[in-house]
């Protein structure tokens, strides 16, 4: 059985809202504003996460927001050829390459397809799926890196939860001399 991993970048204050400031906000811009000189050491821990994934899953504006963005690189060359699954609940099609939208009942999808593969399947972004994969202890584990700075206002990663979900914390680093990376395991009751 696979083991499904949310992967994301939040500030301080848990803002996870237009990391790159192409979505036109007007906090936007974070992730380089306040971690440019971190990115390097950001990126070589990103790639070490995707090469080291069986497949992504992803939310239809995540598949979209990746497959619309060029990034050269190793990062870039894993995700771009491994498998993705994208859950959507519209006819859109995938817009990154080598993409299979699971349809019907997304937590029925996302069980069978855990079942079906070994590895890790990791989840960029895709805020709405990572509420649906905590809410039904479908996730297994967080990666969370945490940026030094608090914007105040803007979308946060756990607005939406219903209820509380304990977590194990499993790893604690630095990335670069701001970025804070925490690894968590979900507590299973």
């Amino acid at each position: 059985m696979a083991k499904i991993v949310i992967t994301t970048n939040a500030t301080l204050d848990g803002v996870v809202e237009d990391p790159d400031g192409k979505e036109g906000s007007d906090r936007g811009g974070w992730f380089y504003r306040f971690g440019e000189s971190d990115v390097p050491a950001w990126d070589a821990l990103s790639t070490q996460q995707a090469l080291a994934a069986e497949a992504l899953l992803l939310g239809r504006r995540t598949d979209t927001w990746f497959g619309t963005r060029e990034r050269p690189g190793e990062w870039a060359d894993r995700t771009r050829t491994m498998p993705k699954y994208v859950i959507s609940t519209t006819d859109d099609k995938p817009v990154w390459e080598n993409s299979t939208v699971l349809e019907g009942n997304a937590v029925q999808q996302i069980s069978d397809l855990k079942s079906s593969l070994t590895g890790e399947i990791l989840v960029y972004g895709s805020y709405t799926l990572l509420h649906t994969l905590i809410e039904h202890h479908l996730a297994d584990e967080l990666r969370l890196c945490v940026f030094p700075v608090v914007l105040g206002s803007g979308r946060r990663l756990f607005d939406t939860l219903t209820e509380p979900h304990p977590l194990h914390l499993t790893d604690l680093r630095r990335v670069g001399n701001g970025i804070i990376f925490y690894t968590y395991e979900f507590v299973k009751s």
